[in-house]
């Protein structure tokens, strides 16, 4: 064969010939780490361009607006309080934190104001309400969310939930008129035989009259009580489904279930919703103030006293607000109320993240 239209390769193999008598170039492949031939690789362009809509703009812009609006209005209110009640403080000739007597504020340079009986009141009724709501509440949300028939969940959920839009005035005109002489009985045996105890103590109310913090507690209870267990309710129904047929196929019975997957997996929402029921109830103002009977006597630590709360000292002291000094004392009161509500829901977010976090 001739070299013009064969080719011989080293190793004496054949070559075909091209058209023109020339011979075919065979170009080295790249070889693996093995020895065999791969092929070349392809070029890739790895740059990925984000496009931006208009629409997305817009809405972020809102939204981050929106948080910025919410932060920077609790600071001007937290600044309207501070100015308006540092004049006040500065003419209050008492302890403005220690000092529980009566308010003297007609003679705006030698004013005689504090909080001390305020927030000993305000702290222990709102307490006392929380801890006869939250037990319920939480039986509420467990019966809501496992036991219930489907005939009654609806409805029942509903009622609970309609609670919470009672106006305050009613709760209060209930209060007094219908709880009060209710649970005088219950109020005068508890003082009878229980008395030696600071709780049931002796006080200057009459204890039968319904006018003291026992019932503006128990009024209090019961409108936080749809709060706490809506909240509660909802998160329980969260409970991953997998969790509880788990427990079911090791042989669990139903309040097995809800104890050991159930309360555990919703005690963050029981926790937060508890909380924001308190901070309802620190803030409560008409309810109270129907119930409550103010009175010049400080504050003993006995759920038959009375007394006045922030708010319904706030409140029932509107007349003075036309001068500035005797209206900065009672702003001076709603700063102190305003921080208290603060620390209150802060504190709540530190206990649900300390359970998130465990």
């Amino acid at each position: 064969m001739s070299s013009q239209t064969s080719g011989i390769d080293p190793v004496g193999v054949a070559r075909p010939a091209d058209l023109d008598g020339s011979v075919f170039e065979e170009k080295p492949q790249p070889m693996s780490d093995e020895g065999d031939h791969q092929p070349p690789a392809k070029a890739t362009n790895t740059v990925t361009k984000t496009v931006t809509r208009p629409g997305d703009r817009i809405f972020s812009g809102l939204a981050k607006g929106s948080g910025v609006f919410v932060v920077a209005l609790i600071g001007l209110v937290a600044v309207f309080l501070i100015l308006r009640a540092v004049p006040a403080l500065s003419n209050d000739d008492e302890n403005f934190f220690l000092y529980n007597g009566p308010w003297r504020t007609d003679d705006t340079s030698h004013m005689q104001f504090g909080v001390l009986d305020l927030f000993q009141v305000t702290v222990f009724v709102s307490v006392f309400a929380l801890l006869l709501a939250m037990p319920v509440a939480l039986g509420i949300a467990i019966y809501l969310s496992e036991y219930a028939p489907a005939r009654v969940r609806g409805p029942l959920a509903y009622v609970i939930d309609l609670l919470a839009a009672v106006p305050s005035i009613v709760y209060g005109l209930w209060g007094i008129y219908v709880l009060a002489p209710a649970i005088a009985p219950v109020a005068l045996w508890l003082n009878r035989n229980l008395g030696f105890i600071p709780l049931f103590a002796d006080s200057p109310v009459n204890i039968g009259g319904g006018g003291n913090l026992f019932t503006g507690g128990i009024v209090l209870a019961v409108m936080i009580l749809p709060i706490i267990a809506a909240v509660t309710r909802e998160v329980f129904i969260q409970t991953p489904k997998g969790q509880i047929e788990a427990a079911l196929a090791l042989g669990a019975t139903k309040w097995e279930v809800v104890r050991t997957t159930i309360i555990p997996f919703g005690t963050s929402g029981y926790i937060s919703g508890s909380m924001l029921g308190l901070g309802r109830a620190l803030g409560e103002t008409i309810a109270l103030m129907l119930i409550l009977s103010g009175t010049s006597v400080a504050f003993g630590w006995s759920l038959f006293d009375s007394g006045s709360t922030f708010a319904t000292h706030i409140a029932s002291n509107a007349s003075e607000f036309n001068n500035e000094l005797e209206a900065g004392a009672y702003i001076a009161a709603g700063l102190v109320l305003f921080v208290l509500t603060f620390l209150v829901n802060s504190a709540a977010r530190a206990v649900v993240g300390g359970k998130g976090r465990a």
